[in-house]
């Protein structure tokens, strides 16, 4: 008997890298539970990949708890369960990106509420019922700001850098549960995210976010895959590379 494909929930899935990686989900065949801030825009992504698989979406902001708990519930609904979260939505606050010296403390909170507070929530959200049927994999996406020191990329990179650690003691709480955890780093892409951190930078050399994509699917079967930065294996410590 055939096991069923493994169930994903997504989120900042309506472009750039997220809707990418739906987009390699959904070729083989994987239900999808995906959400964004954009409403149209996730409709659009919802309308493209029906065509491949079945796949539900809802818009609003992860940071939003109530919105969270929503998802959750509405991929359980209607696929029963949540085998694989890829925490992909994330802010750079304000833009251009201020200096620390004068960041907004108003602003900085709320890049951590997206950045760190709700991939955690989201992960409390799923964990349990992952725990119970012995497995699942967890994939935060983190960027080289975490651990260089780029002018001006603070707020974003201190956030990625609390994204990492929390993920760590993740990884060493839940060893033995089967649930997978993975801290990774696509590289410095042409995104409209990196366009908005640096406005009137030409970015036109760098890669889009289809190169690093099809990593995401090596996961699911391996235990290792080559990203931006370094190579994920289960939480490998970070080394050099490119701001994502």
């Amino acid at each position: 008997m055939n096991q069923p494909q493994p169930v994903a929930l997504i989120t900042g899935a309506s472009r750039g890298l997220g809707l990418e990686i739906a987009r390699l989900f959904a070729r083989r065949k994987m239900p999808l539970v995906l959400t964004a801030r954009g409403a149209e825009a996730l409709q659009a992504a919802v309308d493209e990949l029906r065509e491949l698989t079945d796949v539900i979406g809802l818009p609003g902001d992860v940071s939003d708890g109530a919105h969270a708990e929503r998802v959750v519930r509405l991929g359980r609904e209607r696929f029963g369960r949540i085998d694989v979260l890829v925490n992909n939505a994330s802010s750079i606050g304000p833009s251009p990106m201020p200096a620390l010296e004068a960041y907004p403390l108003d602003a900085l909170a709320e890049v951590f509420r997206i950045n760190v507070v709700a991939p955690l929530h989201l992960t409390q959200l799923v964990v349990p019922s992952m725990r119970a049927r012995g497995g699942g994999m967890i994939v935060n996406v983190t960027s080289d700001a975490a651990v260089q020191a780029y002018p001006t990329w603070g707020g974003y990179g201190a956030s990625k850098a609390a994204l990492e650690h929390l993920s760590r003691v993740l990884a060493a709480e839940l060893e033995g549960s089967g649930i997978r955890i993975y801290v990774v780093d696509p590289g410095d892409m042409n995104t409209q995210m990196h366009r908005e951190a640096e406005p009137g930078v030409d970015l036109s050399h760098l890669p889009g976010p289809k190169i690093a994509a099809p990593a995401f699917v090596h996961l699911l079967v391996h235990e290792t895959a080559q990203f931006g930065r370094f190579e994920a294996q289960k939480l490998v410590p970070a080394t050099s590379g490119e701001r994502s």
